[in-house]
C-alpha cells in the first residue's frame, strides 16, 4: 500500500547555466494539496485513517466469502484507498525533492510515511486472504462479473506472490517496520547525496552540477571534476557501504523467509517479467559489448586524439561539437515538434505539462539529482522534475521523461489499481519520445558534421542506457550474492564495481585511482534494486518497435497508444502482438542491438 518515492532516472551525467536558460519552469503542486497545512489534506488523512480501519471490520476473515459482487465491491475500495494514500504520499515525496536538505520538508515527509503505514497495516490481510482463495473459486468469480474480471491481471500479480507469502502476523510485522527499515536508509542516501559539496576549480558545486563537467569541452575541468568525485566519495564511502551493506542484507533476510530463489525474483515478478527472458537479455547485451561499447569507444578515442580514454572523457563531446546552451524555449519547441510530427495527439497530451506547472526544471541547491516523471494518482496528473542545464543531452531527458508523462497520462484511464506499469514497459514511450526527437535533428542536420555529433551522441546514449545499465545490474547480482556470505567492506564492494566496468567499456579505458567508488552515487541500487535492466529492456524493446513504425505500418500510431492506454493491464507478449514482436523470442533483442551497431558502422564509414 505504500507508494513509493519516484526513482531518479538513470544516472543522468547532467548539471549553473542561470538566465541563459530561459524562465524555467517551477512545479505547483496545489493540484494534490494547496499546502502541508491544508484542510484538504487533513480530510484526506481523516478519511484514510477511517476507512483502513472500516475495510479491515468488513472484510478481515470474510473474503473467502464473498460473492463477485461483494469481491468487486471490496476491490474498488481497497483502490479508493491507494488513491488517497498516493495522492497524500505524491505530494509530500515531490516537495521533498524539491529540497532534500529542509528540515521541515524531510519531517512532513517521514511523518506522512509513518502515519500511513501505520493507518494501512489493517490492510496487509486483503493480499495475504486473497491469495487463500482456491484458485477454481476465484476463477468462477472473474467470470461471473465482467467489472470485477476487469481487475484480472492485479490479481495475477498478487498471486504470483502467493508461493512467497508469510503468515499474517510476519506480513504485517514486515509492513509496520518498514518506514525505519529501507524507507530510512534511503532517506539517508538521499539527504546525504544531495548535502554534499564538491570543490572545483576552487569554487563550490554539488553533486549534479559537478556531474555536469564530466561533459565539458575542457579536459582539465572533466579530469578535475572526476578527481574531486572520487575525493569526495572516497570520504564517504563508508557511510555508502554501510547503506548498501544492510539493504542488501535486509533483503537477503526477507528473501530468505519467503523462500525466493534468487535476490532478482521479486524484481522480476514485480516487473511481471520471466527470468529467462532478462537472462537472454542480460546474455545478448554482453556478447555484444565488443560490437558496441568496445568498438564506439575505440572511435571516440582516436576522435579525441588521445591514447587510451580516462574514466572523465566516457561522456565528453566530440572535438567538432559546439557548447552551445539550448534554452528552454528551443527545447520544449524541439520535443513538441518531434512529438507532433509522429502525432498531434501526443503533442497535445504534452502541453500541459508546459503550460500548467508539471514540470519542475532549474537546478536548485537540495534539489533531488536526475530526472523523473512521476505519475502520482489518476485523478490528478503526473509531475516530471528535471536538473535542467541546457546541454544537447538535457533536451533528450526532457524527451525521454515527457514519453513518460503521456504514458501515465493515458494509462491513468486503467484506475489506480491498473495504471501502473510494470518497469520493463515503463520505459517504452520515454524512450521512444527520445527516439523521435533524435530522429527530427537528425533530419534536420546541415552537414556531414553535425550528422556525426547527433550520430555519436545517440550512440553513447544508447550505450549509457544498454550496456552500462546492464553492467550495473551485473555489479547488483555480483554484490548481493557476495553479501549473501557475509558483510562487505568498501574494498570489496570497489573491486565488484571494477569487475564490470573494464568488461563493459573495453580495452580503450584506463582507470583513474578512485574510481572504484563511483559505485556508491547510483541512487538505483539503494532505492529500487535491479531496477536498471529495465531501461536496456526499454531500449531494445523500443528499438524494435522504431524498426515496424520505419517500416511504415499504417495503423502504428493507432495501436501504439492502444499498448500506453493499456497501462499494466496487459503482459508484454499481449502488447507486442500487434506490431509483431515477442520479446520470449531469443533473437529479439539482436534486434534492438544491431540498430546501435548500424549507427556504429555508420559513424566508422564516416572515417574512411
Amino acid at each position: 500500500m505504500m507508494l513509493p518515492l519516484p526513482v531518479p532516472a538513470r544516472d543522468v551525467d547532467i548539471a549553473g547555466a542561470g538566465d541563459a536558460l530561459g524562465d524555467l519552469p517551477v512545479w505547483d503542486l496545489t493540484d494534490l494539496y494547496a499546502s502541508p497545512d491544508a484542510v484538504e489534506l487533513k480530510r484526506d488523512m481523516d478519511w484514510l485513517e477511517a476507512a483502513c480501519v472500516s475495510f479491515a471490520e468488513d472484510y478481515e476473515g470474510k473474503l473467502a466469502q464473498l460473492d463477485a459482487g461483494g469481491l468487486l465491491d471490496c476491490v474498488l475500495r481497497y483502490e479508493k484507498i491507494d488513491v488517497i494514500a498516493g495522492r497524500i504520499m505524491s505530494f509530500a515525496g515531490l516537495r521533498y525533492y524539491q529540497n532534500t536538505t529542509d528540515a521541515e520538508r524531510a519531517q512532513f515527509l517521514g511523518n506522512c510515511q509513518e502515519k500511513i503505514t501505520n493507518f494501512t497495516t489493517p490492510l496487509v490481510f486483503f493480499t495475504l486472504e486473497l491469495n487463500r482463495i482456491e484458485d477454481d473459486r476465484l476463477e468462477h468469480l472473474l467470470n461471473e462479473d465482467g467489472a470485477l474480471f476487469r481487475f484480472k491481471p492485479v490479481f495475477d500479480r498478487l498471486r504470483a506472490m502467493k508461493p512467497y507469502q508469510l503468515s499474517d502476523e510476519l506480513e504485517k510485522f514486515l509492513h509496520d517496520q518498514s518506514t525505519v527499515g529501507a524507507a530510512a536508509w534511503n532517506r539517508l542516501f538521499d539527504e546525504t547525496m544531495a548535502g554534499l559539496e564538491f570543490v572545483v576549480q576552487g569554487e563550490v558545486y554539488s553533486l549534479e552540477a559537478t556531474l555536469n563537467f564530466l561533459t565539458d569541452q575542457d579536459r582539465d575541468l572533466r579530469e578535475a571534476a572526476s578527481r574531486e568525485l572520487a575525493r569526495v566519495f572516497g570520504d564517504n564511502v563508508k557511510l555508502f557501504a554501510r547503506v548498501h551493506n544492510t539493504l542488501a542484507k535486509e533483503k537477503e533476510i526477507e528473501d530468505r523467509w519467503r523462500g525466493m530463489p534468487t535476490p532478482q525474483t521479486g524484481r522480476h515478478l514485480a516487473n511481471h517479467v520471466e527470468p529467462e527472458v532478462v537472462e537472454a537479455l542480460r546474455n545478448a547485451v554482453v556478447a555484444a559489448y565488443p560490437k558496441l561499447s568496445h568498438r564506439y569507444y575505440e572511435l571516440k578515442r582516436k576522435w579525441l586524439g588521445l591514447d587510451v580514454l580516462e574514466v572523465w572523457d566516457r561522456n565528453a563531446p566530440l572535438p567538432m561539437e559546439t557548447d552551445r546552451l539550448v534554452d528552454w524555449d528551443e527545447a520544449r519547441e524541439t520535443v513538441m515538434t518531434a512529438y507532433s510530427g509522429f502525432s498531434p495527439r501526443m503533442a497535445e497530451i504534452a502541453e500541459p505539462f508546459f503550460t500548467k506547472g508539471w514540470i519542475d526544471a532549474g537546478v536548485k541547491p537540495g534539489k533531488a539529482p536526475g530526472a523523473f516523471a512521476h505519475p502520482t494518482v489518476v485523478e490528478v496528473h503526473p509531475y516530471v522534475m528535471l536538473n535542467y542545464l541546457g546541454k544537447p543531452r538535457d533536451v533528450m531527458t526532457l524527451a525521454h521523461e515527457l514519453g513518460h508523462g503521456v504514458h501515465q497520462v493515458l494509462a491513468a484511464g486503467q484506475g489506480e489499481l491498473l495504471a501502473s506499469t510494470p518497469l520493463t514497459l515503463a520505459e517504452t514511450a520515454s524512450v521512444f519520445g527520445e527516439m523521435l526527437t533524435f530522429r527530427k535533428l537528425l533530419a534536420g542536420a546541415k552537414d556531414q558534421a553535425e550528422r556525426k555529433v547527433l550520430l555519436a551522441g545517440k550512440v553513447e546514449d544508447m550505450i549509457n542506457t544498454v550496456v552500462r545499465q546492464i553492467a550495473f545490474y551485473d555489479f547488483e547480482c555480483k554484490l548481493h550474492e557476495a553479501r549473501a556470505h557475509g558483510e562487505l567492506t568498501p574494498d570489496e564492494i570497489n573491486a565488484l564495481w571494477m569487475s564490470v566496468q573494464g568488461e563493459s567499456l573495453g580495452p580503450a579505458f584506463t582507470f583513474m585511482d578512485g574510481y572504484e567508488t563511483f559505485w556508491s552515487y547510483i541512487p538505483h541500487f539503494v532505492h529500487s534494486p535491479f531496477y536498471v535492466y529495465a531501461y536496456a529492456f526499454g531500449d531494445g524493446l523500443v528499438n524494435a518497435l522504431y524498426a515496424v513504425y520505419e517500416e511504415g505500418d499504417p495503423n502504428f500510431q493507432e495501436k501504439y497508444f492502444e499498448m500506453l492506454k493499456a497501462g499494466g493491464s496487459k503482459h508484454h507478449k499481449e502488447l507486442l502482438a500487434p506490431f509483431g514482436l515477442d520479446a520470449t523470442d531469443p533473437t529479439f533483442w539482436d534486434k534492438g542491438l544491431s540498430m546501435i551497431s548500424g549507427m556504429i558502422d555508420e559513424l566508422e564509414a564516416m572515417e574512411g
